[in-house]
C-alpha cells in the first residue's frame, strides 16, 4: 500500500463496509485530495497522521459508499418542495389541502401541487371539485405517476384547453361522454397545461436546487442520475460556477434536445466529477397509474384499453441510431409488457448496428422495466441492457398491479429474475413520483411488503426479494457501473472517491423495520463533510 505524508482526514474506530471484496472491511481510513489514499486497522502504519489532520473517532458508528439515485427528476423534486402535498388517501383530503393555500393566494396566482393517484380515490377528480376550492385561481395538480395532469376551469382557460381542442398524437384529453371536458390530461396532453404555467426562472431552480442537495445529504445520497430537462442543466450549472454544486450529477439529455445537445457538442460522458452527460432519454409508453403503460393484452377490467405506444419497432431503432450516431448511449422509459418487448426488440436490432458499423458497445438502459412477458425475462441481460428499477414502485403499485394486470404481475418488478439471469441492476426512486429516502427502497427490495407489513412476512411475489447486499450494490456499486465510473466510484478504496455515509447502527445487522427507520449522521463527498450531526 502506497502511505500518504498528509492526509486532511482519517476516519477511525469505524465498522467501515468498503464494497471491495478484496477488502471488505476495515477500522480505518484516510481522505486526500477528495479521495481515499489508504485504508486499514487502526493501527496501520500506512495511515499517518499529518499537522492538518483532522482525526475523527466514528466510536464504532458504521461507515458505508455513499448513496447513488440511479433515477430522480431533480428540479421536479426540487420545485415540489413548496407545493401542495396531493397524495392522500381520499379525495376530499386533497381538495382540503388545495383549499387552505387558496385561501391564503391572492386572486388569480396559480396553485400547483403533486402526488394524487386516483386508483386510490376510485375515480377521477374533476375540474369542478377543483373550482369549488379554488373559485379564484388556477389549479393544476400533477399526478404521483407524472404522467397525468388535473386543472380547474381557469387554469384550462389560461392554457387554452377547451372541449374542442384536439388530442396531441403523444397524448390524450379526458372528455366525458357529452364531449365536455373533466380537467384531466394524459401524458402528451400534458404540455398544453405545462406551457401555460408561468415559468421558473434557473436562478429560482437554483435556489431549489440547494435545498434539494441538502435534503439528499441528510438520505445519504452523494450522487445522482437526473432526467429532467434543460432548465435543470442550466440551474446545475449556475450552481457548479458559483461552488455551490456538491451533488455528482449524471444529466441525461432529453430526446426533444438532442439535435441541440449535438450541435454544442454534447456526448455521453462529456463533463467533470460533478456533472457529467449521460444517456439519451426516450420515453416508449405511459405509467400504470394513468392506464398508459402499453399492453400486450387489456388491462383488466378495460377491455378496450391497452395502453399508450409512442414508437413501433421500427421508429425506435432509428431513434436509437440517430442516438449512437451522434454519441450518446440510450435511456427508454418502458413500463408495459408490450412496450418493453417492443423496446428490447429495437435494442436487440442495435447491438447488430453497433457491430456492423463498428461503434462501442454503449450501457444502454431501460428505466423502469416494471413488467415484461414470460418470454423476455432474460433478454435485458442477453443483450447486456441496464436494468434500471425503483424498488418502491413495487410497495406503492401492487394493489393497482393485482388489479389490473392480474397474473401478469408474477413478472413484475422482476429484480432477482434479472440478477439470476446474468443483468445489470440498477436502483433509484423516480422522485417526485416516491421518496429519495434509498432506506426505504432497501427495505422494499428486501421484503416486497410496506412498512405496514401487509400483505404478509413473505411479501408479494417473494421469489424477486433480494438480499441487503445485492440491494446494496444497485444502489452503490450499479450506478457507478452504469456510466463507466466504476474504477472511481462505488467503493471505499485506494484512490476513489471519498464519497461515504457514516450511521449510527449497521444496517447488515438491523432487522427490516430498523433498516427503513436508518437515517445517516454523516454524508461526506469528495472528502467534505456535507452533513454531520455526530
Amino acid at each position: 500500500m502506497k502511505p500518504y505524508s498528509k492526509p486532511t482526514t482519517i476516519l477511525r474506530n469505524g465498522v467501515i463496509h468498503t464494497l471491495d471484496e478484496r477488502t471488505p472491511k476495515v477500522q480505518s481510513l484516510a481522505i486526500e485530495s477528495e479521495c481515499i489514499s489508504a485504508i486499514g486497522a487502526n493501527d496501520d502504519t500506512s495511515i499517518l497522521v499529518g499537522p492538518q489532520t483532522e482525526v475523527v473517532n466514528l466510536e464504532g458508528r458504521t461507515v458505508l459508499p455513499g448513496f447513488v439515485d440511479a433515477h430522480i427528476h431533480l428540479e421536479s423534486y426540487a420545485l415540489n418542495l413548496d407545493k401542495v402535498d396531493c397524495e392522500a388517501p381520499r379525495l376530499e383530503t386533497c381538495l382540503e389541502r388545495v383549499r387552505v393555500i387558496a385561501e391564503r393566494a391572492s386572486p388569480g396566482d396559480w396553485i400547483l401541487g403533486h402526488g394524487w393517484n386516483q386508483n386510490d380515490w376510485d375515480r377521477y377528480g374533476t375540474s369542478e371539485d377543483l373550482d369549488l376550492v379554488a373559485p379564484h385561481n388556477p389549479v393544476y395538480l400533477t399526478a404521483k405517476s407524472l404522467h397525468a395532469g388535473w386543472a380547474n376551469s381557469r387554469a384550462l382557460k389560461f392554457a387554452h384547453v377547451e372541449d374542442s381542442t384536439p388530442d396531441p398524437s403523444d397524448g390524450y384529453i379526458q372528455r366525458n361522454a357529452d364531449g365536455i371536458l373533466t380537467g384531466i390530461l394524459f401524458e402528451g396532453a400534458m404540455r398544453l397545461m405545462a406551457d401555460a404555467v408561468p415559468p421558473t426562472i434557473g436562478t429560482d431552480i437554483a435556489a431549489k436546487l440547494i435545498s434539494a442537495q441538502e435534503k439528499l445529504w441528510r438520505y445519504g445520497i452523494t450522487g445522482v442520475h437526473d432526467f429532467d430537462g434543460h432548465r435543470c442543466m442550466q440551474a446545475l450549472q449556475l450552481l457548479h460556477d458559483r461552488g455551490e454544486l456538491a451533488l455528482r450529477v449524471v444529466k441525461n439529455i432529453q430526446f426533444d434536445e438532442l439535435e441541440h445537445a449535438r450541435d454544442l457538442g454534447l456526448h455521453t460522458d462529456f463533463g467533470d466529477p460533478l456533472i457529467r452527460i449521460g444517456n439519451l432519454k426516450i420515453f416508449a409508453d405511459g405509467a400504470l397509474g394513468p392506464h398508459t403503460a402499453a399492453m400486450i393484452t387489456p388491462y383488466n377490467g378495460e377491455p378496450e384499453n391497452t395502453g399508450v405506444l409512442f414508437y413501433d419497432r421500427g421508429e425506435l431503432f432509428e431513434l436509437f441510431v440517430g442516438a449512437v450516431e451522434a454519441g450518446f448511449a440510450l435511456t427508454v422509459h418502458a413500463i408495459g409488457d408490450r412496450a418493453n418487448h417492443i423496446v428490447l426488440n429495437a435494442f436487440e436490432e442495435l447491438r447488430l448496428y453497433e457491430v456492423e458499423h463498428n461503434h462501442p458497445r454503449r450501457l444502454h438502459r431501460i428505466e423502469h422495466l416494471q413488467l415484461l412477458h414470460s418470454d423476455d425475462v432474460t433478454r435485458p441481460a442477453t443483450l447486456d441492457i441496464i436494468a434500471s428499477m425503483q424498488p418502491i414502485h413495487a410497495i406503492s403499485d401492487m394493489k393497482m398491479a393485482k388489479q389490473y394486470w392480474g397474473s401478469r404481475s408474477q413478472y413484475a418488478y422482476a429484480w432477482r429474475s434479472q440478477l439470476n439471469a446474468g443483468g445489470r441492476l440498477v436502483f433509484g426512486s423516480d422522485a417526485p413520483v416516491e421518496s429519495p429516502n434509498p432506506f426505504w427502497g432497501l427495505h422494499a427490495a428486501i421484503t416486497r411488503h410496506p412498512l405496514d407489513g401487509s400483505p404478509g412476512s413473505e411479501g408479494w411475489i417473494p421469489k424477486e426479494r433480494l438480499d441487503l447486499r445485492d440491494a446494496l450494490r444497485a444502489y452503490i456499486q450499479a450506478p457507478a457501473h452504469a456510466v463507466g465510473l466504476e474504477r472511481n466510484f462505488g467503493r471505499l478504496a485506494q484512490n476513489f472517491a471519498a464519497d461515504l455515509i457514516v450511521l449510527e447502527a449497521n444496517p447488515l445487522e438491523c432487522s427490516p423495520e430498523e433498516l427503513a427507520d436508518l437515517k445517516p449522521v454523516g454524508t461526506m463527498v469528495g472528502g467534505v463533510w456535507r452533513y454531520r450531526a455526530f
